[in-house]
């Protein structure tokens, strides 16, 4: 099996069951953002001790593949995309609050903004956190370009980035986490 099928040689690349689009079409630069956001999350569970938030960052990683699925649908197709397979729901999103709650409930945050850089897993979760805002950024722009992209999608990314803000919070622990300002 060769991974190279040149067919993208002319800067076009697949959309999802079927058709195909420039490289540079606003919902591909959404879809790789996301997919630069995926391996990431990858590198931070790499590092990551604690099993919990490890599991925590799978899910969030097989849950951005929905995402991408969803993104990158030819949208004549989009009938057929599945909950929980490759379209992202409402429960997704609910999914994400609830953790964001259950996380600001066992580790309050401080009302300052936070240097990043506490502990190295925290500094990936930030720069994780950079990334899912852009890559919500880049696919706001889509949906403004004319793509159809779904309310839900637009909301976990939102969600998402909040995740992360406080999963970072939670992997820098007790190490002193410097404000903003003095």
């Amino acid at each position: 099996m060769r991974i190279y099928t040149g067919t993208g040689d002319d800067g076009s690349t697949g959309r999802w069951l079927g058709g195909r689009v420039a490289k540079t079409d606003a919902v591909v630069v959404a879809c790789g953002d996301t997919d630069e956001l995926v391996a990431l999350l990858g590198v931070a569970r790499a590092s990551c001790e604690d099993a919990a938030l490890a599991q925590v960052l799978l899910r969030l990683q097989r849950e951005l593949f929905v995402l991408g699925a969803d993104l990158s649908v030819n949208p004549k197709h989009r009938n057929r995309l599945e909950p929980g397979r490759s379209l992202v729901t409402a429960e997704d999103v609910a999914g994400l609050e609830q953790l964001i709650d259950d996380c600001v409930a066992a580790h309050p945050l401080r009302p300052v903004f936070i240097v990043p850089g506490a502990t190295l897993l925290s500094a990936y979760l930030d720069q994780a956190r950079t990334v899912a805002r852009r890559a919500e950024r880049a696919t706001l722009a889509a949906r403004d370009a004319g793509a159809q992209v779904s309310d839900a999608v637009a909301r976990y990314l939102n969600r998402l980035s909040d995740l992360l803000f406080v999963l970072a919070r939670q992997a820098a622990g007790d190490a002193e986490e410097p404000a903003s300002h003095d």
